[in-house]
C-alpha cells in the first residue's frame, strides 16, 4: 500500500481514504528490474479512489464505494497499444528511425515517428530524407553523442544521449524537477463554477455531464482524457489540421472520445464557444507553447472562471529543458531508466511506456480530486505533471515489494473486441474499478478528426 498511499496523497486525497483500496498482486506482472508494477498500482489505485470519491460526493454515498486494483488488468492496460488490433493488424509502435543508436563516445536515442520529426532529424544530421537506417548508424557512429542531442534539439528534432542515472542526477534539469511534487495543484481563481447535477443508477458515472476539452497528444494526455470519458465525460479531443496523426495510436486513446479538428489562428470564435461551456481543459504539449493562443491556465480561468485546468509534458515547466520536446522513450534514456534496464553494451527499457501510461492515470487522478475540491467552493483548479518527474519517482523513491501471490498468465482476461467506424478492434479494458463503476467505454473511437467541433 506504500505507493498507493504515496500516489493518493500526490494528488491531495485524504489518506484515511487510501484503506478503500484492495489490491491482487501478481507475479510476473510487467517485470523489470526497476519496480514498474508498484508504480502502475499506485497511479491506477489513485485514479481508481479519486473516481469512487467524486462519485460519491455526487450520488450522496455515505461511503466512498470500495476500489479493487489487480496487477493483471494493470499491466494489460499498460501495454494497451501493443495489444491493439485494427480488423486483426497489429499497429507498428515505433518508425524505423526511432530507436537507439552507437555514437563515437556512447549512445542517443532518436524519435521520429511522426514525418516532421524524421525531416527534422535528417536535417540535423546532414542527411537526405531517404535515409536508411544503415546510412544514419554509420554516420553517428563518428559524432559525439551530446553534439548529435545538441544539434538535433536545434533543429527542432528529438535525440538524447543515454545518460546513466548519476549523470542525470548531477544534471539540471534534475535538479529542477525534485524541487517540485510530483503532482503539482494549485487554485485559479475565487469565482463559482458551475454546480454539477447529482448522478444516480448505475453504472456510477463520476465524470457525467463534464465536458473536457483534450488538447493533448502521444500519450499521457490521452490516456488521461480516455479514463475521464469512461467516468462519463463528453471529451472533445482537438487537433490542428496540420498536424499529422497516427491512426492505430488514436484507435488505442481514442475510445470513448470524439475527435475534430480545429484551428486556433482561424477559428477562435469557435474555440471560444467550446471554452464557454468546458468544465476541464487539458493540454499536452510543450510548456508555453500553447500560450500565444490564450490558452495558460490563468488566461483560460479568465474567461471560464471555475475552470479546471491539467497540464501534462515530457521534461516539465521549470528548469533548463522545460521548453524541450520529449517523449516516455527519450525520458527513460536521459533519466537512467535505460541505462538501469539495459547492460553496459545495450540499453534497455521498462517493459511498457510506463512513464506515459503512470502519468496519465495520475494526471486523471488530480483533475478528479480537482473536482472534487471544487464541488465544496466552486474555484478553479490547476494541476501539472511531468514524464521525468514521474521518472524521478519510479528510480528514487519506489523500492520493490514482495513477489506476487498469483501469477500474471497473459492478456486475456482483460481484452475485449468491438465494432467501430475504425473496423473490428481489439482492445485493453481499462483497469480503472471501483463498485458499481464502469467496465467498458460507452462509445468505440471515432476516426481522427471526423466530429464536428462542438459539445454533445
Amino acid at each position: 500500500m506504500t505507493e498507493i498511499k504515496f500516489a493518493w496523497e500526490a494528488v491531495g486525497g485524504d489518506p484515511a481514504l487510501a484503506s478503500r483500496v484492495s489490491t491482487v498482486v501478481r507475479r510476473g506482472a510487467l517485470d523489470a528490474r526497476l519496480p514498474v508494477r508498484e508504480l502502475a498500482r499506485g497511479c491506477v489505485a489513485a485514479c481508481a479512489l479519486a473516481a469512487a470519491e467524486l462519485g460519491a460526493r455526487r450520488a450522496g454515498l455515505a461511503q466512498v464505494p470500495e476500489v479493487r486494483v489487480d496487477d493483471g488488468a494493470v499491466a494489460t492496460a499498460f501495454r494497451s497499444e501493443r495489444h491493439l488490433l485494427v480488423e486483426g493488424r497489429a499497429p507498428v509502435s515505433f518508425a524505423p528511425l526511432s530507436r537507439f543508436w552507437r555514437t563515437a563516445d556512447g549512445w542517443v536515442r532518436t524519435h521520429a515517428n511522426y514525418p516532421h520529426h524524421r525531416a527534422r532529424l535528417l536535417g540535423a544530421l546532414g542527411l537526405p530524407e531517404d535515409a536508411t537506417p544503415e546510412l544514419v548508424a554509420g554516420h553517428l557512429a563518428e559524432r559525439p553523442a551530446l553534439e548529435v542531442e545538441d544539434s538535433v534539439h536545434a533543429a527542432g528534432g528529438l535525440a538524447v544521449v543515454l545518460r546513466s542515472p548519476e549523470e542525470w542526477a548531477a544534471h539540471g534539469q534534475y535538479a529542477a524537477l525534485v524541487e517540485r511534487p510530483l503532482v503539482e495543484r494549485g487554485r485559479l481563481d475565487t469565482a463559482h463554477a458551475r454546480v454539477l447535477a447529482p448522478i444516480e443508477g448505475t453504472p456510477l458515472l463520476p465524470a457525467a455531464g463534464l465536458r473536457v476539452l483534450d488538447l493533448t497528444r502521444v500519450l499521457a494526455g490521452p490516456v488521461a482524457t480516455r479514463t475521464l470519458a469512461l467516468l462519463g465525460a463528453d471529451v472533445l479531443r482537438l487537433d490542428a489540421p496540420w498536424l499529422p496523426e497516427l491512426p492505430d495510436q488514436h484507435a488505442d486513446t481514442g475510445v470513448g472520445k470524439r475527435s475534430a479538428t480545429l484551428d486556433l489562428t482561424t477559428d477562435a470564435k469557435a474555440f471560444e464557444e467550446l471554452l464557454s461551456a468546458a468544465d476541464v481543459v487539458v493540454t499536452g504539449y510543450r510548456p508555453g507553447a500553447l500560450d500565444q493562443f490564450g490558452l495558460s491556465p490563468q488566461a483560460l480561468a479568465e474567461r471560464r472562471p471555475g475552470l479546471v485546468v491539467a497540464q501534462v509534458s515530457a521534461w516539465g515547466a521549470y528548469g533548463p529543458w522545460s521548453g524541450r520536446r520529449g517523449f516516455d522513450s527519450l525520458v527513460q534514456a536521459a533519466c537512467g531508466i535505460a541505462a538501469l534496464e539495459g547492460s553496459a553494451g545495450q540499453p534497455g527499457a521498462l517493459p511498457a511506456q510506463a512513464l506515459d501510461h503512470g502519468t496519465g492515470y495520475l494526471l486523471a487522478a488530480a483533475v478528479l480530486r480537482a473536482l472534487t475540491e471544487r464541488s465544496y467552493d466552486g474555484e478553479g483548479r490547476f494541476v501539472r505533471l511531468a514524464l521525468a518527474r514521474t521518472a524521478a519517482w519510479l528510480t528514487d523513491r519506489i523500492h520493490s515489494g514482495p513477489e506476487g501471490e498469483v501469477p500474471y498468465e497473459g492478456a486475456d482476461a482483460w481484452l475485449a473486441d468491438r465494432d467501430s467506424a475504425l473496423g473490428r478492434l481489439r482492445y485493453a479494458l481499462p483497469p480503472v474499478s471501483f463498485t458499481g463503476g464502469p467496465a467498458d467505454w460507452a462509445r468505440p473511437p471515432a476516426p481522427w478528426g471526423t466530429d464536428a467541433p462542438g459539445w454533445d
